[in-house]
């Protein structure tokens, strides 16, 4: 699973943007997820909206996300990869690095 994280001023740049450039992201998020469905290792993907609320082990319940925090994880993708190291290079060229969000690469434990 590859989470993107994002810190407050890359979230306010990505909202800055023009409706052209905007496309041009979108259309590069579609070539990267498509070069990775092409060797057939996509799983799924989902934004994440920004409402929410965190649920605490006593019972308390915030709102969220994370509103305390100065990044926040903005979406994910799940792929099929050998190893986390094989993950890692399918990380590469993620359209969201050149603007400053991170990729947290992780293994997904089944039961």
């Amino acid at each position: 699973m590859m989470l993107f994280r994002s810190e407050e001023r890359s979230e306010r740049e990505f909202a800055e943007m023009t409706p052209e450039e905007m496309q041009g992201q979108i259309k590069l998020w579609q070539d990267w997820i498509g070069g990775i469905a092409a060797q057939d290792k996509f799983v799924a993907t989902n934004a994440l909206g920004m409402q929410g609320k965190v649920v605490k082990a006593n019972n308390t319940l915030t709102d969220g996300p994370y509103i305390e925090m100065k990044e926040m994880v903005g979406g994910y993708i799940i792929v099929k990869a050998d190893d986390i190291d094989d993950a890692v290079r399918l990380s590469e060229g993620c359209p969201t690095l050149a603007i400053g969000v991170t990729v947290e690469v992780r293994d997904v434990m089944f039961f």
